[in-house]
């Protein structure tokens, strides 16, 4: 998924593994993008790429507003976020003692 969102030009793309710390996911993908086309442009790529790996994309919540877009893939949840509302949300922090790790493209 971070490969998705890279391909777009997603921005401090972040990995965070929860295994154990919650049933919700056991990773969350957290990307920003500058701007609520390129929020939505980035959670289409990733969408699609899910698709295509034939892992179904259960929920997609606040893709008409942009601003934070979630986007639920079983034991991934993927957050998409414009810089204003990452800060705000600060997920990293909330969930940082699960040791995120800078994604890096391949």
């Amino acid at each position: 998924m971070r490969d998705a969102a890279l391909d777009k030009k997603a921005e401090d793309v972040l990995v965070l593994p929860l295994n154990g710390r919650t049933i919700v996911a056991d990773t969350f993908v957290i990307a920003t993008g500058r701007s609520k086309i390129q929020t939505r442009s980035i959670a289409d790529s990733i969408s699609e790429r899910a698709r295509e790996a034939g892992q179904p994309v259960a929920r997609v919540e606040g893709y008409s507003d942009g601003g934070w877009i979630l986007l639920d893939l079983g034991s991934v949840v993927v957050h998409v976020f414009t810089p204003e509302l990452r800060t705000f949300y600060n997920l990293e922090r909330l969930w940082g003692a699960a040791e995120p790790r800078q994604a890096q493209s391949s």
